[in-house]
């Protein structure tokens, strides 16, 4: 049996097209004001009225590219990577000579993404993905000065990195303040789309508050901004701007098969994230390992008439349908079967709202959660822990 729609920290994919990435990966050789750790990034609010400039200035657009244009920039990551050899792959060979007598051979494999500078002695903003396992980062100005870059730090989950580099009175972006987006508001992308150096285009914020499940990036640990202004391969950690030329989120994914359908980090997430790289180096996630599914007469029905060990009784509410060995919520006596009432007394409306109880919760710190199982009421207390890496 196959249940739509799992939710949580180990959610399922619904989307049957593929996310993409929108670093490219070239196989050539095989190709207010904020502190952001020392430095400060001047955060202005989003204007109520996002299409004032429009009304004043039908030039608007050219004139956001003028002023935020040179604070984009392309990042060149390489990485080096072992592959088998041609004879390697000979079972004649390695039945005689053994299957280390031919070492892998190495090869480098080049991307290309997009990132915008936040402060004036270089710090930038880009994707996770851009750099991941670069052994080289170099980052290159529309006016065509190169800098070597170092990464200061990236999170996976979030997919948000922060690369340094030395320079002085360098040109910057502005920030709004993502939680005043509104619906339907002018949105500006900059960025290197399919290598294609400084390419502008043109949309609308689409929707705001697309969980990683609503996507079907069920690794990633925040909500999205939808947005139908054109973004491709190489727009990967660039900026999207509102009509004031703020930055409002970092580009990131676009769905495969699709127009009109891609997505960006808020700028607000993207600044959290940046500040906890620069000051510690990591990222803090709360996990409870549990797999939750929001409730539906159907899937109730669906349950019920299955072999996974548990019946429901409510066609509504958030159910948890499996718990992960030796996490937080097994050691808490957590169950599959367990519908989540309320995390510390607050009434828990979906399977979100668990994840963003979770989230908001420091290490270490405990979580008061109400589940109903099999009718009754039971009281559980669980601290959360860091969530595991892929690799553990």
């Amino acid at each position: 049996m196959e249940l739509k729609k799992w939710r949580g920290e180990t959610s399922k994919q619904i989307f049957q097209q593929p996310i993409l990435y929108l670093g490219i990966l070239i196989i050539g050789s095989s190709a207010g004001c904020e502190s952001l750790g020392n430095r400060e990034v001047q955060v202005q609010p989003s204007p109520t009225q996002p299409t004032a400039n429009l009304q004043n200035n039908p030039n608007f657009v050219a004139e956001v590219v003028k002023d935020v244009g040179p604070a984009v920039v392309r990042i060149d990551a390489t990485r080096t990577v072992e592959v088998p050899t041609a004879v390697y792959s000979n079972p004649l060979i390695e039945r005689f000579f053994g299957e280390n007598f031919f070492p892998p051979q190495e090869k480098v494999q080049r991307g290309i993404g997009s990132g915008f500078i936040i402060s004036q002695d270089g710090r930038i903003l880009t994707n996770a993905h851009v750099v991941e396992g670069a052994d080289k980062v170099s980052v290159v100005l529309r006016d065509g000065r190169r800098f070597a870059g170092k990464v200061v730090g990236a999170d996976p989950v979030t997919d948000v990195a922060v690369v340094d580099i030395e320079g002085t009175n360098l040109p910057t972006v502005e920030l709004a303040n993502s939680d005043n987006i509104t619906v339907g508001q002018w949105a500006i992308a900059i960025g290197n789309p399919l290598g294609l150096d400084n390419t502008v285009t043109q949309g609308i914020i689409s929707a705001t508050g697309r969980s990683g499940s609503d996507i079907g990036v069920n690794d990633k640990r925040l909500d999205f901004l939808q947005t139908d202004t054109a973004i491709n391969p190489g727009n990967s950690g660039g900026p999207l701007l509102n009509a004031q030329g703020e930055v409002v989120g970092v580009n990131t994914a676009i769905i495969g098969g699709a127009q009109g359908l891609g997505f960006a980090i808020p700028i607000n997430t993207a600044q959290r994230i940046a500040e906890q790289l620069i000051t510690t180096g990591r990222v803090e996630h709360p996990y409870i390992g549990v797999r939750l599914i929001e409730l539906t007469p159907e899937i109730q029905q669906e349950i019920n008439q299955s072999n996974l060990g548990f019946k429901v009784e409510r066609d509504r509410g958030v159910l948890i349908v499996q718990v992960a060995p030796n996490s937080p919520a097994a050691r808490a006596g957590l169950r599959p079967g367990d519908i989540i009432t309320q995390i510390n007394s607050t009434e828990i409306q979906n399977a979100d709202s668990v994840q963003d109880a979770v989230e908001a919760t420091n290490l270490g710190k405990s979580l008061q959660i109400t589940v109903n199982r099999n009718g009754s009421t039971q009281q559980l207390t669980l601290k959360p822990e860091q969530l595991p890496s892929p690799s553990r």
